[in-house]
């Protein structure tokens, strides 16, 4: 890989011949495999349904509104003004009112800002909406990311250590019984008046990478932070307390900082349509979301996992744009 000064990170032109006997990348796609066999186990002992669904939606989950936390891809797809999907999690909650035990799926997810260290245009998701609450998903959560390290100890460990100078990390989330919590507020009193680790807006607060690092090497290197301020999360997450000052949601730290983000979500269509309000987004953009919502009322909460930040924990490594075979760069062309 290649960083040039003019421009920032770009691919080599023929890296894609030279990768091709690389041993990063064949583990690299070894471990692709790895999670993507696990990940159907792991759900299908659970009665929990995959989803196949398109990759254009109209509703995005990170809109343009307060606690939006990305740039929708907005594309003319035959007239029609779509967006390329950032998630599906609306539609694995659709998935739910078919099958109770709940649905997932593996999918590429599409964010329009630059990409850098720790962010790509384009990643896979691995994402699952459960019935239950935010104590229930976050138990999910763990379930599935001890089972994840297991497997790769299981199956690759020798390639991994050969790769990331060691297995330890891996050994120590597959022996972890429970993963450390803290609220925001915790958080935020832990990490005192650093102006680098917490960012305000409107009163609305937000943990930076220096404040989530710092959380890390102070608290725990695998650390639940829960509870965040509702207007710096998306609409969709449910209300923390009856101010609705605070949201049902959770991001789980470890590696280069947020891997895992979660959320219980708002019961009845009366409920969205008040965290519509709170948060500036137009209901009509969401009126099937809150349709289903008023007809089916149901307690789901559900996560997405960003499958290159896992591997690049998995590696020990701190550029996730190494973690692309065929990278992808907005407003670049690369070959293949």
């Amino acid at each position: 890989m290649e960083k040039f000064s003019h421009g920032g990170w770009r691919p080599a032109t023929d890296r894609f011949i030279k990768i091709m006997d690389d041993p990063f990348y064949r583990t690299l796609i070894d471990l692709q495999d790895l999670l993507t066999v696990r990940t159907a186990s792991f759900w299908h002992q659970r009665q929990v349904k995959a989803l196949h669904l398109p990759i254009t939606t109209g509703s995005v989950s990170s809109p343009m509104g307060l606690g939006s936390d990305s740039s929708p891809v907005a594309v003319d797809l035959f007239g029609q003004h779509t967006y390329l999907a950032d998630s599906m999690q609306f539609m694995l909650e659709y998935g739910c009112r078919f099958n109770p035990r709940g649905a997932w799926y593996l999918m590429p997810s599409f964010r329009g800002e630059d990409a850098d260290e720790t962010h790509l245009n384009q990643f896979f998701h691995s994402e699952a909406e459960i019935e239950g609450g935010l104590d229930d998903v976050v138990t999910v959560v763990e379930d599935y990311l001890r089972t994840l390290a297991r497997a790769v100890l299981d199956a690759l460990g020798d390639e991994v250590a050969a790769q990331a100078g060691g297995t330890g990390h891996l050994a120590r989330m597959a022996d972890l019984t429970t993963f450390p919590r803290m609220t925001l507020d915790e958080a935020i009193r832990h990490l005192g008046p650093d102006p680098r680790a917490v960012e305000v807006a409107d009163g609305r607060r937000t943990l930076t990478r220096h404040g989530e690092r710092r959380l890390m090497a102070e608290v725990s290197p695998v650390l639940w932070v829960t509870h965040f301020d509702h207007l710096s999360v998306p609409f969709y997450q449910g209300y923390g307390d009856p101010d609705r000052r605070t949201s049902l949601s959770a991001d789980l730290l470890f590696g280069v900082g947020e891997v895992v983000g979660a959320g219980e979500r708002h019961t009845t269509g009366e409920q969205v349509r008040t965290a519509l309000a709170q948060h500036g987004v137009a209901e009509a953009d969401y009126q099937w979301y809150v349709d289903m919502k008023d007809a089916r009322p149901m307690r789901t909460a559900g996560f997405g996992l960003s499958v290159e930040r896992w591997l690049l924990w998995v590696f020990n490594r701190w550029d996730i744009r190494e973690l692309q075979l065929a990278p992808r760069l907005n407003g670049v062309a690369i070959a293949p």
